[in-house]
């Protein structure tokens, strides 16, 4: 009789553990992310490292590209999952596919400055006559720089010379050689920049301008957006990502030196770039219904200022992910 109460109770014990084992292990998922080279990208260093650890819920395969056209048309084909994007890109997407990318959450505020090797420019009003260079063409840095000139009184088209370079490197380089020269950049790249040219300073924050406007909208640079379809049959792994995403986030604003180490090793800047850098790079996390607040807002002023900027039309609020 004992012998059979020993047994009972051993199979009652194996019995619990695997049910609290399988308690504990929510379904995972094969996921194919990517970002650009910049802020964007930087908040997502964190998952790409514990992922290299074996130590997040997903297994993940991450993409890091030098412009948003390398990985828009896999995002559209579906050969990836998720990707950090420009803000009014993720817009032009989902009118492109009809609703099938969704946004998830805001990664980026504003990280756009004028920078100038000279000594013209106090504020806005002196960039009248010059030639502007910049990257991000089509995308959320030039529709920003323009609203910004038009409420300022300045013809975006007409009062200054906007010369577009497909890298900020260029941009850079184009710096070092000239005597002087007027460019828009995004950090880390201004970072890389006043550390490389003599006599190059930071002269106008975009961000602070935008918000001198009291336009009830925030200055977004960077989203994440997903495929609808991966998210509706991966609901539970989606979740433990957007977990592990904002926690990365977090993780890379209050460890600045830990992150910019990984920042180096992924590929995107060197870590003494990135620890200077991140602080400006407003890096952040926003979901939900503070996400639609504040993107709703932004896509309504760059579908104001030329519809072309949000894909001809705004989104649906199904564009708006909520758990």
């Amino acid at each position: 009789m004992k012998k059979i109460i020993a047994i009972v109770l051993t199979l009652l014990m194996v019995t619990t553990l695997m049910v609290g084992c399988g308690e504990k292990a929510a379904p995972s998922a094969e996921m194919r992310v990517a970002g650009l080279k910049g802020p964007t990208t930087m908040g997502l260093v964190k998952v790409i490292e514990d992922d290299k650890n074996g130590e997040t819920h997903n297994d993940y395969t991450f993409t890091i590209a030098g412009t948003a056209d390398e990985i828009t048309p896999l995002l559209l084909k579906g050969e990836l999952d998720f990707a950090a994007v420009p803000a009014n890109l993720a817009s032009v997407l989902y009118n492109r596919s009809e609703g099938e990318i969704v946004t998830l959450a805001v990664n980026t505020l504003g990280v756009v400055y004028i920078v100038e090797k000279g000594d013209t420019i106090a504020d806005l009003s002196d960039l009248k006559g010059k030639t502007i260079y910049a990257t991000g063409q089509g995308s959320t840095p030039e529709y920003a720089l323009r609203y910004i000139l038009k409420e300022n009184g300045i013809d975006p088209d007409k009062d200054v010379d906007l010369q577009f370079k497909s890298q900020p490197d260029e941009i850079v380089a184009l710096l070092k050689t000239a005597k002087d020269g007027v460019a828009m950049l995004p950090q880390p790249y201004v970072t890389v920049a006043t550390g490389n040219v003599e006599g190059l300073e930071v002269k106008i924050d975009l961000t602070k301008e935008w918000e001198k406007l009291d336009t009830d909208s925030m200055f977004i640079t960077g989203v994440l957006v997903g495929r609808r379809s991966f998210i509706e049959e991966n609901e539970e792994a989606v979740a433990k990502f957007l977990e592990e995403y904002k926690a990365s986030t977090e993780y890379v604003n209050a460890n600045v030196e830990e992150a910019a180490a990984l920042v180096e090793s992924v590929g995107i800047i060197k870590a003494a770039v990135a620890k200077k850098a991140i602080p400006f790079c407003n890096i952040t996390y926003i979901e939900g219904k503070e996400l639609k607040t504040a993107l709703a807002g932004y896509l309504q002023v760059l579908y104001d200022l030329n519809p072309k900027a949000v894909g001809g039309k705004l989104p649906g609020d199904d564009f708006y992910y909520e758990k």
